[in-house]
């Protein structure tokens, strides 16, 4: 199966909004489905390990997992878009905590 990538965006977020980096990939399947996903917030003010990444989703090595500063758990698959509706509520309610 090969994969294509349709989505590679990258939204700096400004130290008067907050701060941090939102990063989003997606690559589909030849049937337009998606085959892998990148998702993360990354503000190294928040959390300096894991590159930054403060909040993430992927499926890296066939498996659905979240990152949460530095732990990985596991994810059950339903849909992408609930995948992604997940992180955005966990990357809004960490930044939305944050002191601004």
């Amino acid at each position: 199966m090969s994969a294509r990538k349709v989505y590679d965006e990258t939204t700096r977020i400004s130290r008067k909004r907050g701060n941090g980096i939102l990063r989003r990939e997606i690559w589909v399947d030849d049937q337009g489905r998606v085959a892998r996903y990148n998702l993360a917030y990354i503000n190294h003010a928040i959390f300096p390990g894991d590159n930054g990444r403060v909040i993430g989703y992927d499926n890296a090595h066939g498996v659905h997992h979240r990152h949460v500063r530095g732990k990985q758990e596991p994810l059950p698959w339903t849909s992408f878009e609930e995948i992604e509706d997940a992180f955005q509520r966990d990357w809004l309610a960490i930044h939305q905590a944050q002191p601004k």
